[in-house]
């Protein structure tokens, strides 16, 4: 079993029964899912960035990822039905907790100047949404074979439609966010 899961277990569930007064340990807030994308704004019609963006997702997910295509064509956008938008990847039980201990112990203290993660990505029902630059900072990844630098989405799906919760559960996890002043404002 997953390290991080067994801590969710073992010691987040009751934590936060008590935190949050539940009586039942199934009415803790817990992660259904987590979605890994990235988007192709250029490169859309090159058949050899997708491949290797394919790579790099795979390797940094463990799971090969889904092409998102165009519904529409859109002569402005220079788009057509059917182009490759972007990928995505859903991860859910255990390569959702590998990738997470990967994210928070691994991953995010790569970034330069971290200073935690923004509050600002919940989205007013419980999930949150974290925006990554460069997609070098996960250790898989090898800077020559990536191609190009390209940014990434992760989203956090909980059970929860609070964000405070949804917060209260992901700080519990391990997850960085930045420091708030008495206030409200940035430290």
């Amino acid at each position: 079993m997953n390290r991080l899961k067994q801590k969710y277990q073992n010691e987040i569930i009751p934590k936060l029964t008590k935190e949050l007064q539940l009586d039942n340990t199934l009415a803790v807030p817990g992660l259904i899912k987590v979605v890994v994308s990235t988007a192709f704004k250029e490169d859309q019609h090159q058949d050899q960035a997708i491949d290797l963006a394919k790579k790099w997702l795979a390797l940094m997910t463990g799971q090969l990822p889904k092409a998102t295509v165009a519904k529409k064509s859109v002569a402005s956008f220079n788009i057509r039905e059917g182009d490759i938008l972007g990928l995505q990847v859903t991860l859910r039980s255990d390569r959702m907790w590998e990738f997470i201990d990967k994210l928070i112990s691994i991953a995010l203290p790569r970034l330069r100047d971290f200073q935690g993660i923004s509050l600002k990505g919940f989205d007013g029902h419980g999930n949150y949404t974290l925006g990554l630059t460069e997609q070098i900072i996960f250790p898989e990844i090898d800077y020559d074979t990536i191609g190009k630098v390209r940014g990434l989405q992760i989203t956090f799906v909980t059970t929860t439609s609070n964000d405070k919760i949804a917060r209260s559960l992901l700080e519990a996890i391990g997850m960085p966010f930045e420091k708030q002043e008495a206030y409200g404002e940035k430290k």
